[in-house]
């Protein structure tokens, strides 16, 4: 499973980039800017919770598309750092926290790191559609896309 997950980050890095160059070619509205934002806060506070931290940000920022872009770059880094490190036995372990409704769950760490991916697959489809509502053209992340381009690794 450790390498389907760094696959699945390697493509999640990738669509993070692609989506924040499509949003350069403008114009951005300003919830295409809010959900790239909010793409990237939480990829940290997920982050902060596999590593049993406080929350670091928050889950809505109000952040401009720099730093989005930076935070997200910042988080692809440290997403490979974790996988890098993590057993296979880590994915079957548990994590308790408290969410931002204030309440208490616990998730295995497998779930956690699919969750950062399907979340952020959701978003990235929210803000092609404002690209598209713009009049512009929404990258194309498909994660077929990523693979046939050569910008996901192999398993």
């Amino acid at each position: 499973m450790l390498p389907f997950y760094r696959r699945l980050f390697g493509y999640h890095a990738w669509a993070n980039r692609a989506t924040v160059g499509s949003l350069r070619q403008g114009p951005v509205s300003e919830r295409a800017r809010q959900l790239m934002a909010h793409v990237a806060a939480t990829e940290r506070l997920w982050y902060d919770r596999l590593l049993n931290r406080p929350q670091s940000l928050p889950v809505w920022p109000d952040f401009t598309l720099d730093r989005s872009d930076t935070l997200a770059t910042e988080m692809a880094a440290a997403w490979r750092a974790y996988l890098a490190e993590l057993t296979s036995a880590a994915l079957r372990e548990e994590r308790r926290y408290t969410n931002t409704k204030g309440e208490r769950w616990t998730n295995t760490v497998g779930d956690v790191l699919t969750h950062v991916i399907l979340h952020s697959a959701y978003h990235r489809g929210q803000i092609a559609a404002e690209v598209r509502a713009q009049g512009g053209e929404p990258a194309y992340t498909d994660f077929i896309e990523a693979v046939r381009r050569g910008n996901v690794g192999e398993t």
